[in-house]
């Protein structure tokens, strides 16, 4: 198992067999060598990102989403410009120097609605970074969007497997046009964000490998993973939670594959183990995400079951991961937390 993981810090790539022992194996060695990795290109930082959830709605209806168009039950709401607005003038003061705009696939959010956003956020905190996280759009919306100050684009491409994809997604849904999306961000400039879930249904190990061989070809700055986690009005409320350790497996080898990815240590990896967003940092991520959204719809913006922090004001939320990150040495700059090109 050592060599395979000196084989994959020297060469940032192995076999699908290889891939297969390193992920299923013991992690110690793994996550020391995926937190020096981390450390000889971002030091001891960790990066926040304010998380601004706008909308509940959406038109696709995905299988495992609890925001899935099919689900009767979900709280739907907007929010306005203002109130956006309002929650970026609450993070900056917090220290918060990214936002990102995240939301279902919400066509009341024409292009003309969230340029006025973009813009107006540009204005008011122009050293700040605007990511969106929206779904699929054309490569016009696209580059609109990014015409009008947005600098990063997080879009999960789920699964690279496409039998897998038509396995969690349903019929008009596919591999190929998620992928085309992810490309044509990459094209327009932004900042570009993928990523997929551990332990989604009807997934095997070989699925993910496939993951980490698409990510090597796309090259994204940004890769966001995470455990499965259940939610009780979609057609999968009754499977099991992905695995903790091969979730914190897969981010150490990711982190091993390319040093300077950008990696979150998510809210549902807090969700499924109380020290999940610390394990999940020891393992390689330097991002956080509290989240900068009203008190009003944090607890109706539920992709999955038990999600934390909905009863939390903002600034709890920021002295809360200052806390956490302190407690196993690592320490939260206020920055932009960019990418750094090695």
């Amino acid at each position: 198992m050592k060599n395979l993981i000196e084989k994959l810090r020297d060469e940032r790539m192995l076999s699908c067999d290889e891939f297969i022992t390193v992920l299923s194996g013991g992690n110690e060695h793994l996550h020391e060598e995926s937190r020096k990795a981390c450390q000889r290109v971002y030091g001891d930082k960790i990066f926040m990102r304010g998380l601004i959830e706008f909308t509940s709605h959406c038109a696709k209806d995905c299988y495992y989403c609890g925001l899935r168009r099919s689900n009767k039950n979900a709280k739907r709401y907007r929010l306005t410009t203002e109130q956006i607005l309002e929650s970026c003038k609450q993070g900056y003061e917090l220290g918060f120097r990214t936002y990102v705009l995240q939301g279902g696939e919400d066509a009341y959010y024409t292009d003309e609605i969230l340029v006025e956003i973009i813009t107006r956020i540009r204005e008011n905190h122009p050293e700040c970074a605007i990511t969106l996280s929206i779904g699929e759009r054309s490569y016009e919306s696209l580059k609109r969007l990014y015409e009008a100050g947005a600098d990063r684009y997080l879009l999960r491409h789920e699964t690279a497997n496409p039998h897998h994809y038509e396995a969690i997604h349903p019929a008009g849904m596919t591999l190929a046009s998620r992928k085309e999306c992810l490309y044509n961000i990459k094209k327009i400039g932004y900042q570009v964000g993928c990523g997929f879930m551990i332990g989604s249904p009807n997934q095997s190990i070989e699925h993910i490998v496939d993951d980490l061989l698409f990510i090597k070809e796309l090259d994204p700055e940004m890769v966001g993973i995470g455990p499965f986690i259940p939610h009780k009005d979609t057609p999968y409320a009754n499977e099991k939670a992905g695995d903790l350790n091969l979730t914190l497996n897969t981010l150490a080898v990711l982190r091993l594959m390319k040093p300077n990815l950008l990696l979150p240590a998510t809210t549902a990896l807090g969700t499924v183990d109380k020290q999940g967003r610390e394990r999940g940092v020891l393992a390689g991520a330097n991002v956080v995400m509290p989240n900068l959204s009203p008190m009003e719809a944090r607890s109706k913006y539920l992709l999955y079951d038990n999600k934390i922090c909905t009863s939390d004001t903002s600034a709890h939320c920021r002295g809360c991961i200052d806390r956490r990150m302190n407690s196993i040495g690592r320490r939260i700059v206020v920055s932009r937390g960019d990418y750094v090109a090695v």
